[in-house]
């Protein structure tokens, strides 16, 4: 099976500027502090041998639609189709896009992570959980060369619509506003 990839180039983030703006006024931010992994809920604890090489605050939405029960066609429920933010340095300056599936971080210096949910902690009521990704082989030279992990930590909302999901509403999709910090972790 061929799969058509799009590469992300730095041009394509002129007009989600205007979008990260109007969210960043209506979605309390994450952290601007660096991350201390002493303070990381130990299920998505990164194995010790690995250092904190980068870290970035997202900022964006996650998109959700509402589907029908594959075991149960009786139950319909809000399902994740993806994320689409804007990542910032600790200085705000724009570095790069997280979307997915497959959760993706690209970065404007052309570097590339990919990789697979292996562990979630609760964040928080109305607040996506903090996650552990175990990262793929990354692209191309840069920041997000050689990440081993990347922790998802200091979300703000996120979570699942509150409107009700039904067969009535079957094939709806819910833009949710989210803000996380990612910390990529490389070994030492």
């Amino acid at each position: 099976m061929t799969q058509n990839r799009t590469t992300f180039h730095p041009s394509a983030i002129a007009v989600p500027l205007l979008t990260a703006a109007a969210l960043l006024a209506g979605c309390a931010g994450p952290s601007s502090r660096p991350f201390d992994p002493s303070t990381a809920p130990e299920a998505i604890r990164v194995p010790p041998g690995h250092r904190i090489a980068y870290e970035v605050v997202a900022v964006g939405k996650i998109v959700y639609e509402c589907q029908q029960g594959v075991d149960d066609p009786d139950q319909f429920r809000w399902t994740v189709i993806g994320p689409d933010a804007i990542l910032s340095d600790r200085n705000d300056r724009i570095v790069g896009k997280y979307y997915g599936p497959p959760a993706t971080w690209d970065n404007l210096d052309s570097s590339r992570v990919t990789g697979q949910q292996i562990a979630t902690a609760p964040a928080g009521a109305g607040n996506i959980p903090f996650q552990l990704v175990k990262a793929d082989p990354s692209r191309g030279k840069g920041a997000f060369e050689d990440t081993a992990y990347v922790q998802r930590v200091n979300t703000k909302n996120g979570t699942a619509p509150k409107e009700p999901c039904n067969e009535s509403t079957s094939g709806t999709r819910a833009d949710v506003r989210y803000g996380a910090d990612y910390v990529f972790w490389k070994v030492r």
